[in-house]
């Protein structure tokens, strides 16, 4: 059991570690991104709209394949964060971080942009009526009326962050307690015919991704009936 403990503690770390940065930059990025295709009107947005939600339908090792050229200091990116400011994101949990955002960032985006798509226009037209700056309308009405869905949308990066396995694979791989995530490290465990050690790591991602699914469900549910309420 305590040798178990030794490899399931680093990893079960390592994961939530990933995947809470990931859900930040993704929350982010995703979420700016969210606001500025529903709030504006600009050329190009349809094909910005479509890349964005690329790595939805692409498979994770291509993804990962993109990332390893664009992160590799044999290329631009890479090898200015390094000569730069002495960053190096192949092998690195940081590294990880950044594919398993890339990830989650379109769950981030779809879900945000359909909360803010949610919110009365009513109370928009009436803020800006009264001459209310752009702030103050984003962070008093778009982000309060769109928060249980922008939250469903942490909910479900967070979770697809928690599982993401290829995309991590190919940027980070995988090196126990440096870089090895718990879907890695259920990878090895059945390559090494350690079914005992890839049940608790199964169970342990079951367990976590039930309750995420089961709150963004309470979410959506809690939206639903706030909205009739408004109507």
């Amino acid at each position: 059991m305590g040798a178990s403990l030794d490899i399931v503690l680093p990893a079960l770390w390592i994961s939530l570690r990933v995947a809470g940065f990931a859900t930040v930059l993704s929350m982010v990025f995703g979420g700016g991104l969210a606001y500025a295709v529903v709030r504006y009107r600009f050329w190009g947005k349809f094909w910005l709209e479509a890349i964005a939600t690329l790595p939805l339908v692409m498979p994770p090792t291509v993804v990962g394949f993109f990332l390893l050229q664009a992160l590799s200091t044999e290329n631009f990116l890479g090898k200015w964060l390094d000569q730069s400011l002495g960053i190096r994101l192949i092998f690195s949990w940081q590294g990880a971080t950044i594919a398993a955002a890339v990830m989650a960032f379109p769950l981030m985006f779809k879900t945000t942009k359909a909360a803010l798509q949610g919110v009365d226009p009513i109370f928009l037209e009436a803020a800006a009526t009264l001459g209310q700056p752009e702030w103050a309308i984003a962070s008093k009405i778009w982000i309060p009326l769109a928060s249980r869905g922008i939250l469903a949308g942490i909910l479900l990066s967070f979770t697809r962050a928690l599982g993401e396995f290829g995309a991590t694979l190919m940027v980070a791989g995988n090196i126990p307690r440096v870089t090895q995530t718990m879907p890695m490290a259920i990878y090895e465990a059945v390559q090494t015919g350690n079914d005992a050690l890839a049940l608790i790591f199964v169970g342990i991602l079951t367990i976590l991704s039930l309750l995420s699914l089961l709150l963004t469900q309470y979410l959506e549910r809690r939206t639903i009936v706030h909205r009739h309420f408004l109507r």
